[in-house]
């Protein structure tokens, strides 16, 4: 939004928030009026980038956006730093608020509507793919922030995802830390995580050195930095613009809460009415704990290892379900036993050869033991 009438405003990503946060919201509570209030907002936002991108559906830099604002820049000669190009980033926010849009009308009975945004999206994901990608799933920003916006918002031809996914992975092990901007963080680990790359996401998240989260707890922070190097290792700090307390890398939380302690939303029943419980533990961990105050009341996830025994404790509010999904399982036999147990308690076995053991439960607390592979 340009509430000054200056170039500041209508900025990718920023502006799309009209589209993103109510979504949200509905996705969080379940609650069909944030869509009913904020529809035609939505809307107008698409609108507004289809009349900037014209008939080719690339958002093309006509006006000022902030891009992957403060993304790791590095004096070395050979490795200038990692800016990713303000038009493919503009263009993918483009097709991510042309989804979520597509899917509120659904939502709101809108089904015209709905079917012309879904051909706009598929519009603007083929011009992304002839304007920015390689034959091989290679873009034309080698960045981790390219990479991540490509893959999470569906941008990639489904033939190019494990290509493009190993172009993403390799950029991190080349530099073996992240590169990420306020754009690309939020959207890091999560993606790694869905295309097989635990070990890189851990290894990020782990990391003490600059750049990473852990290397501001070694300087004694205890909130989240606007910048990388906010606080410098002799403990001069920048000058200028300059933040000890900001949320953009703080959305790394997103990925601990949703994957390694694995409370998800399941988009098909907002409001935590059914969600995931999907514990991943990995990177030295040994244990975790998070829990949400959903409108039904509190979710929560813990999970412990000791070596390869792993005990999950869940908790599912009244009137709900959540399907538990135990990582690492193939040929397993988990105990699940509701607490506290009774006679009239729930208490069974379940085995499975598959690559994992899923099961619905309904609303209770429960605890599962297993032995992980």
């Amino acid at each position: 939004p340009d509430m000054w009438n200056n170039k500041f405003g209508g900025c990718a990503g920023w502006a799309d928030a009209a589209v993103i946060i109510p979504w949200t919201v509905y996705k969080s509570y379940g609650d069909v009026r944030i869509l009913e209030e904020q529809y035609a907002s939505m809307k107008a936002w698409v609108e507004y980038v289809r009349q900037q991108a014209g008939e080719d559906y690339l958002w093309k830099e006509r006006h000022f956006h902030w891009g992957d604002w403060l993304s790791y820049h590095s004096d070395k000669p050979n490795y200038p730093g990692a800016h990713t190009e303000k038009d493919l980033i503009a263009t993918a926010y483009y097709k991510y608020s042309t989804d979520i849009l597509s899917k509120a009308a659904r939502v709101l009975g809108k089904d015209k509507e709905a079917g012309d945004y879904e051909k706009l999206s598929a519009n603007i994901k083929e011009a992304f793919y002839y304007e920015y990608m390689s034959a091989s799933g290679r873009l034309v920003s080698h960045t981790q922030t390219a990479y991540a916006l490509a893959l999470s918002f569906g941008l990639v031809p489904d033939e190019l995802i494990d290509k493009t996914a190993a172009y993403f992975a390799a950029d991190i092990r080349l530099h073996k830390h992240l590169t990420t901007g306020f754009l690309g963080t939020p959207l890091l680990c999560s993606t790694l995580s869905a295309h097989g790359y635990d070990d890189l996401a851990f290894m990020l998240l782990n990391r003490k050195e600059y750049p990473g989260w852990l290397y501001p707890v070694t300087q004694g922070a205890t909130t989240i930095w606007e910048r990388w190097d906010t606080m410098k290792p002799d403990g001069s700090i920048i000058e200028g613009m300059n933040s000890f307390n900001h949320y953009a890398y703080g959305a790394i939380g997103e990925w601990l809460y949703n994957y390694v302690a694995g409370i998800a939303i399941d988009e098909k029943h907002p409001g935590y009415k059914h969600f995931f419980l999907a514990p991943h533990p990995g990177g030295g961990l040994t244990n975790a704990k998070a829990e949400i105050n959903t409108v039904y009341g509190l979710a929560s996830s813990a999970w412990e290892l000791d070596g390869k025994e792993m005990t999950c404790k869940v908790t599912i509010p009244a009137n709900t379900s959540a399907t538990l999904i135990l990582p690492q399982s193939a040929g397993i036999t988990a105990k699940v036993c509701s607490l506290p147990q009774s006679k009239k308690g729930y208490n069974e076995n379940y085995s499975s050869d598959d690559e994992e053991l899923r099961f619905k439960l309904g609303a209770g607390t429960y605890q599962v033991t297993y032995t992980m592979k």
